[in-house]
Parts: C-alpha cells; structure tokens; sequence
C-alpha cells in the first residue's frame, strides 16, 4: 500500500504541485513585465510562501509515502543483514537466558531470498560451535535456536551424559564451584566448559540427574534410520546437507536427539550478540 501511494506521490502528485509552482511563478513573472510597462519597477509582494504551500506534501501523503522508504529499508535490513530474536526458553543457558534480545546474522551463511529461504549467494559453511538459529524442522513457521554439534557426514554420540564426534569424546572441564547460579529456580547447577571446534562455551550438565533414553522418546523425522536409539542415549549419522543440533542445557533442550536432523534451506542465520534484556542489562555484549 504505501509503495502505491510512493509511486502515486513520485509520478502524479508531486509533478502536479511543480507544474502549479511553475505556473505560479510564470504568472508572476508576467505580472511585473506588465508593471514595468507602465513604469512600475518596484513590486511588493514574496512569492516564496505561496509557493511552499503549493509544493507542501498533503499530511495523509507523508504518512503514506513518507513511510514507503523506512519500510523498504526495514525489509531489507531484517531480510539479507540482521535480524533481532527473543530467547523464550532456558535450552540454550548459561550460554542465553530467558529474555535475552539477540542479533542473529543473516547473510554470515550466505545470502537468501525472503519467505521462500532459498540460498542465492553462498558464504560461510556452519562450523561445530556456531550458535545457529533455524526453522523448526517440525514446524517452520517457528523458529528454534541451538548450538551447532554435528556437521553432514559426522558420527554424533550422546550417551550417559557425554558427548563424542566420530568416535572422539568431547572433553569436559568443570567450572570453579558452585557452578551456574539459576535466578528463576535459586538453584546451582554443575556448570562445564566444552570445546567445539574453535568454539569453547559453557554447559549445564548434571551427571547425578540422567534420565532414562530411548526411541519412545524421540519423534519420527527424515533419516531417522541414521539414528540408533537405547537407554543410554542415541548414536546418529548425519546426512548430507543436514545438521545436528544440541542446546547448552543438555538436561532441558528438545533438540536433534529428539526431533532430527536440520536442513540447509531450513537455517536463518548466526546469534552473535546480546542487545538487550530488560530483566538484566549487564547480559549485553558478544556471547563468543
């Protein structure tokens, strides 16, 4: 709508008020010819004012128009640059809390045509480590965000607690006590560092509080058969073109060990920064 009152504004209003301008002024300048004619030179009288109000852009125009631009420019700000996202769950703590306004990265992945998510122009390839947001692949009109574990053609394992890629374990180590403080719960937690990658971040697992795994848990999704289901935890085989994603909080985090795998068209963007949390400002800043 307001790009029709834009175009509307740009080749049919705004020519009409110039050609009344310039009729206006052509007016007055045939008005003193005729004075000087008869020996008057000196006129008094401004034609700015008039003319101002001729060229003046109608009120029901500039809040029309006027807003084409800044919409045009929000579109593709949020579209192909950044984007901000609101953490509405603890799946990705310490790492993000709950409240945590965040910029996520849209073109670090490569650049992608809006609604239809299709990659135009490729850049950087997901890395292990890489908080990552995405399209749910359950449901894509909503969007989920986790950290990158597995990669296409890796071997993930997460069993009694601990994680290993292609058959290597993933080392832990523990934060000074008494770990991760929750404000909601008043509670510790045991806090660790993981590396992945390049990537070292911190994570919430509590050894003391495994729960019992198995594939009644788990949904049905694409590649399921790459995945291997017991009590212990699951094994899985990421497919080509996919990714496995885990939360920070690996006690509390519906991720790829329940849901599968995520594709390459379904990914958004990278979380890098903390813009803003009303609750705690202190959290603003780069989570890396």
């Amino acid at each position: 709508m307001t790009l029709a009152y834009w175009l509307a504004e740009r080749f049919h209003f705004a020519p009409r008020r110039l050609v009344a301008a310039r009729a206006l002024e052509e007016q007055d300048t045939a008005r003193r010819a005729q004075l000087a004619a008869q020996g008057i030179s000196k006129v008094d009288s401004d034609l700015a004012p008039a003319r101002e109000r001729l060229l003046m852009q109608p009120w029901w125009l500039d809040w029309t128009a006027g807003l084409f631009p800044v919409i045009l420019a929000v579109f593709l700000l949020r579209s192909f640059l950044f984007e901000p996202f609101k953490i509405p769950s603890g799946s990705m703590i310490p790492t993000l809390l709950v409240g945590d306004l965040i910029l996520v990265n849209k073109y670090h992945y490569g650049v992608r045509l809006p609604v239809i998510n299709k990659k135009i122009i490729p850049n950087n390839d997901p890395k292990r480590g890489d908080v990552m947001v995405f399209r749910f692949p359950r449901d894509p009109s909503i969007d989920y965000i986790k950290r990158v574990v597995g990669l296409p053609g890796d071997e993930v394992s997460f069993r009694n607690q601990k994680l290993s890629i292609n058959g290597q374990e993933v080392p832990l180590e523990a934060t000074p006590a008494p770990g991760f403080y929750d404000e909601d719960s008043l509670r510790y937690f045991p806090e660790f560092k993981e590396k992945l990658g390049d990537v070292e971040h911190r994570i919430l697992v509590n050894p003391q509080a495994q729960r019992p795994f198995g594939a009644d848990g788990a949904y049905t999704f694409p590649f399921r058969e790459n995945c291997r289901y017991s009590a212990e935890g699951v094994s899985c085989k990421v497919p080509e073109g996919h990714y496995f994603m885990m939360g920070d909080n690996r006690d509390n985090s519906e991720d790829s060990r329940y849901w599968g795998f995520v594709p390459d068209e379904n990914i958004v963007g990278r979380a890098f920064f903390v813009w803003m949390n009303f609750g705690n400002p202190k959290r603003i800043g780069s989570f890396h």
